[in-house]
């Protein structure tokens, strides 16, 4: 059977009638309801939930780091909550997921955000020594999305989960690159799942100023989440373009937000196909949508991309993409980023 969850709705005003959700007996009983906010907001979400949740208890996560997670999952423990709900962008999400799982009850998402495909993902992205870690969890039980909150997020971080969707067309020939060449299982309706969600945003002429892109958006983050749940792995929406971006976030952190840098790593990965078609079609779709497409979009030079590019295969070791596949040496890696920037930068 699909693992799926038991209730996906996007809507407004979803935060205020959070209380309905928790009134299926499905997702809770007792009435032990923890609600886990971030320090952004917290205080406007819990003034909007407290009418409909006189029992529940809220707790603030303070940044989407492991101790963080590990200091909220004690607090869920001690209160013998039945479920969790997480209340937030993807770091509060992510802190609620991991800690629901150190305390081995169901968690609710509720997301305030779209900036990539963590709302439903069975991983954890968190701060650890130093670094980002990824960890795995149980996907959540039930997802809303408030799309009030959408609207009133920093439209930079909406506009990127264009980007991460986008990057799942990369990420699944990555993936038949590896079945081909070295045999690795393919699951198709993973495939499937990650595609449909990229296909039904990538033409789109509308965009984040209309609920009507926003919930097809939400809706493919959505999909592309439980793609990896059915995979066992983040494989159908991970391929270069990720190891781009990891290899990013390690050489130069802060450069620019998860999804910007997967729509860019997407696109380069595309140029190295020499797969002109689709490359033209993913950065159409980024220009759309007011997001990079050029390392100089971003503020690095083209030798500070050409060196993550470099180091991108090691931030996935055994993952199979068309960095490894082309095995280009760091010389010719300067090169195809030159021609690159002189082809589509700004």
């Amino acid at each position: 059977m699909l693992p799926a969850p038991l209730t996906m709705d996007v809507r407004r005003g979803a935060v205020a009638q959070l209380g309905a959700l928790l009134a299926d007996s499905r997702v809770a009983t007792s009435g032990r309801v923890a609600v886990a906010v971030g320090p952004g907001q917290g205080d406007h979400i819990e003034s909007l939930i407290a009418p409909t949740l006189d029992e529940a208890e809220v707790f603030r996560v303070s940044d989407g780091s492991v101790d963080a997670a590990v200091s909220l999952g004690a607090d869920l423990r001690k209160g013998a909550y039945e479920v969790v709900v997480g209340v937030g962008g993807g770091k509060t999400i992510d802190t609620t997921k991991y800690a629901a799982s150190l305390a081995g009850i169901p968690m609710v998402a509720v997301a305030t955000n779209l900036s990539h495909d963590g709302i439903c993902s069975p991983t954890a992205s968190l701060l650890y020594e130093g670094g980002k870690g990824t960890f795995g969890v149980p996907m959540p039980l039930a997802i809303l999305v408030d799309l009030d909150f959408v609207h009133s997020a920093p439209k930079s971080l909406v506009r990127a989960g264009v980007g991460d969707v986008v990057s799942n067309l990369s990420a699944i020939e990555d993936w038949q690159l590896g079945n081909v060449e070295r045999g690795e299982p393919l699951d198709g309706l993973a495939c499937s799942m990650a595609r449909t969600a990229a296909e039904a945003l990538i033409g789109r002429t509308d965009s984040i100023e209309s609920d009507a892109f926003l919930t097809v958006l939400a809706e493919s983050l959505i999909l592309s989440g439980m793609s990896m749940v059915v995979a066992g792995s983040s494989r159908p929406a991970s391929g270069g373009d990720h190891e781009i971006m990891h290899a990013v976030d390690q050489l130069f952190p802060g450069t620019s937000n998860h999804g910007e840098l997967a729509g860019i790593g997407t696109a380069f990965c595309y140029f190295l196909r020499e797969d002109e078609a689709r490359l033209r079609q993913v950065t159409d779709c980024l220009r759309r949508h007011e997001l990079p497409v050029s390392p100089g979009d971003i503020g690095l030079s083209n030798e500070q991309f050409a060196q993550a590019v470099v180091l991108a295969p090691a931030t996935r070791p055994g993952r199979y993409t068309i960095l490894e596949h082309l095995r280009l040496p760091e010389s010719e890696i300067r090169d195809r980023v030159e021609d690159y920037v002189r082809a589509f930068g700004r």
